[in-house]
């Protein structure tokens, strides 16, 4: 099973956004970090059941990988960093 790193993040309000360093622009939210969480496996999961295939996923880069990246960095700073996990892998793209 494969995982997507996602910057989890408290907005204003008190919910919590996710974003996804490998899939730029796809973003969800929760009320709570659990929430948050649950919503973005469901976002992924779905993006993968996607007939017609209009969400192309990126392969996940590791930790480590992403460590390396001035981008992500800078972006994770301010951020909690989780570990999505998304069992259908076999849709990322090569």
């Amino acid at each position: 099973m494969a995982h997507y790193v996602a910057l989890i993040r408290q907005d204003t309000d008190g919910s919590y956004s996710v974003s996804f360093p490998d899939i730029p622009g796809v973003v969800t939210a929760g009320e709570t970090i659990e929430e948050a969480e649950e919503e973005a496996a469901e976002l992924l999961a779905s993006a993968a059941e996607d007939p017609d295939g209009a969400m192309i996923l990126a392969p996940p880069r590791t930790i480590d990988e992403l460590k390396q990246d001035p981008a992500f960095v800078a972006a994770s700073k301010d951020a909690i960093v989780a570990l999505i996990a998304y069992s259908a892998a076999d849709r990322a793209t090569e």
